[in-house]
């Protein structure tokens, strides 16, 4: 690891468990909704956001700010809930600012940056990005929204950002994260890898071959900081 200059880490998934987040502002939202609801209403929530960022990334859509997906994906929960009330609705629309930090991510950002710069790098708009960080406990030497290259990763402009934010050669550059496709982004710009497993992220194929894989941040935190 001594050849490592600068950390750059995912925060959706990675840093923050964002299904237990949306699932607890829907849950806000549509008190009377049982577990079986919540399940289809984080689906339905889920899906919006996936089908519209791979539009934007297919070129059948102009780019459009997590802010703006997320409040067209709370409408259609409202819809499918039969909630019309003006005020929950918008509340809801900011769940993607409101997600619980997994229990080691705040110490262990902390301990790493004591070390390193750390970088945060999101697909979470301009806009909520600090705001997530912020509730999340989160602190960054920089976090950077994909929005600033109006792209979502892993389009590779975004990770050409984090490497001229890092001003240092890619292979200096350690990119951290619990989804594979964002690590074979980072891996593609030239980027060192490290999988950092999560209960909600998306694990490596056999076919993948990342630099490091780890159980958890904790053991990733260790062998950056050691000696």
């Amino acid at each position: 690891m001594g050849d490592i200059e600068v950390v750059v880490f995912d925060v959706l998934g990675t840093m923050v468990d964002e299904p237990s987040g949306l699932r607890a502002a829907i849950r806000e939202a549509v008190p009377a909704a049982d577990e079986a609801l919540i399940d289809e209403l984080l689906t339905v929530w889920q899906r919006h956001v996936e089908l519209e960022q791979q539009r934007i990334a297919q070129g059948r859509r102009a780019y459009a700010s997590t802010e703006i997906i997320d409040a067209e994906a709370a409408q259609r929960v409202a819809d499918r809930a039969g909630l019309t009330d003006p005020a929950a609705i918008a509340r809801l629309a900011t769940a993607g600012q409101r997600l619980p930090p997994w229990d080691d991510s705040a110490a262990g950002l902390e301990r790493v940056a004591r070390h390193f710069p750390v970088i945060g790098l999101s697909n979470a708009g301009r806009t909520a990005l600090p705001r997530l960080n912020a509730y999340a406990g989160l602190r960054w030497h920089q976090a950077l929204s994909s929005e600033t290259v109006q792209a979502y990763k892993p389009a590779p402009e975004i990770y050409r950002l984090a490497v001229d934010t890092a001003g240092c050669p890619p292979d200096r550059i350690l990119m951290a994260a619990a989804h594979a496709w964002d690590l074979r982004g980072a891996q593609a710009s030239g980027m060192r890898t490290a999988y950092i497993r999560r209960p909600v992220g998306d694990p490596p194929s056999n076919s993948d071959v990342f630099d490091w894989q780890f159980d958890g941040l904790d053991e990733l935190v260790t062998m950056l900081t050691a000696g």
